[in-house]
């Protein structure tokens, strides 16, 4: 069943500019499908598993995130 789920576009994610190399997308996360392996990586999301809400697009300040239909 086709729905949506949010989409890093690593050229504009820069978490080295984030507060201490954390990703407030990840943050915003209600759900916390958002992940960071560890401080200063990129956020990664798992397509099948997100909701699609738009937190994370909303939270992050470098518009580095989209919601995408799949």
């Amino acid at each position: 069943m086709p729905g949506k789920a949010a989409l890093v576009n690593f050229n504009k994610c820069h978490p080295e500019n984030c507060e201490n190399g954390f990703c407030l997308a990840v943050k915003s996360c209600t759900h916390k499908l958002l992940k960071q392996e560890k401080l200063y990586d990129f956020p990664m999301a798992d397509p099948g598993l997100c909701k699609g809400c738009g937190n994370c697009v909303r939270a992050c300040p470098l518009h580095a995130i989209e919601i995408v239909k799949m």
